[in-house]
């Protein structure tokens, strides 16, 4: 074995032992769990690393607005970093589309409401006009009757006349009455057409008016904005005013900076460092001279393996202690815990 292979197998076997490594030596990028402590990391520590989140946080999207799958275009957001208060602005999406549907649609509404109106007096006038109608057939037919009471002091021909015309009348007001019922359910239909057109153009008018609303999203609580990364232009960035959106898109997150955890895991050789109430230091890899203290918060009962991979790992999840604002989400973090010899507790 020459030199070179020599010191390839050394460098191997210090990175997975932790045996005899250089003080320079360093884990692959990419590994979560070291189980010997690095040059940093204190005697009689674990070093984990794990990402930075918010425990209250709110993903705000681009809306999806009923009846348009096409994207929208954003108008105004909130810029990166700022801290807003409940019912404030953040993301706000062009709206000229929407409300020229609305105002036609309203202008329909006004139209089908007055085309309505109108049928509905037409309606009661043809109503009078076949009452009056059917009450002077009646009156015939009353006059009708009354002349065939004097049929035996009129000659014959008289009385058959009396009699036809009493016939007549008789067809007269039975016709009137038939054509009054089939009317009237006519005219009831066509109310009902008119009235349900009148409500449609009334559910498009309130569909239109939602979409409007949901084209400028609002702060449900304080807190600060993280805008998320997007594809635009060929490459990932924050979005921009003027971007075209697709419906679903991220946009930002809102979360609250007074609570903030970090996501680690810990391999399953070393979970019993994973004491309730124990302490860790905390380190950003964006601020390496900052130092910060987390409390163990959950841990995972059950360990997890990646794929084809042999090492089971338990996630655990430490609450920072106290408040910075270089504390922000996303933030690469390594956690130094403190190991304990059985049977004792953290000092």
């Amino acid at each position: 074995m020459n030199h070179s292979a020599l010191l390839h197998f050394v460098t191997i076997s210090c990175l997975v032992t932790g045996w005899g490594c250089a003080p320079g030596s360093r884990a692959p990028a990419g590994s979560a769990v070291i189980h010997a402590a690095s040059p940093a990391a204190l005697p009689g520590t674990l070093r984990t690393t794990g990402t930075v989140q918010a425990l209250q946080a709110l993903s705000v999207r681009v809306p999806q607005i009923t009846g348009l799958n096409s994207r929208v275009t954003l108008a105004y957001l909130v810029p990166n970093g700022a801290k807003v208060e409940a019912d404030q602005i953040l993301a706000e999406f062009d709206r000229t589309a929407i409300l020229d549907e609305v105002r036609e649609t309203e202008a329909k509404v006004a139209e089908s409401g007055h085309q309505l109106e109108e049928k509905q007096a037409q309606i009661r006038s043809d109503r009078a006009k076949r009452e009056a109608t059917a009450q002077e057939a009646r009156a015939e037919l009353q006059k009708a009757q009354l002349q065939l009471r004097k049929g035996p002091i009129l000659s014959e021909i008289e009385r058959l006349k009396n009699e036809a015309k009493a016939a007549s009348a008789t067809a007269r007001v039975s016709s009137l009455e038939k054509s009054a019922a089939l009317r009237g359910r006519a005219e009831a239909a066509a109310l009902q057409v008119q009235q349900l057109k009148l409500d449609r153009l009334k559910l498009t008018l309130e569909r239109l008016r939602r979409n409007l609303d949901r084209l400028v999203i609002r702060s449900p609580h304080s807190g600060m904005v993280a805008l998320e990364s997007v594809f635009r232009s060929g490459s990932m960035g924050p979005p921009q005013e003027g971007d075209q959106m697709n419906p679903g898109q991220p946009v930002l997150r809102l979360f609250s900076p007074d609570q903030m955890v970090v996501d680690a895991s810990v391999n399953e050789s070393d979970v019993s460092v994973l004491r309730p109430g124990v302490t860790a230091q905390l380190y950003l890899d964006a601020y390496p001279g900052a130092e910060f203290r987390a409390e163990l918060m959950t841990a995972s009962p059950i360990a997890i393996a990646g794929l084809d991979s042999p090492v089971r790992s338990f996630s655990a999840r430490f609450r920072i202690l106290g408040q910075d604002p270089r504390v922000l989400p996303d933030l690469s973090a390594a956690l130094e815990i403190p190991r304990f010899a059985a049977g004792k507790e953290q000092p």
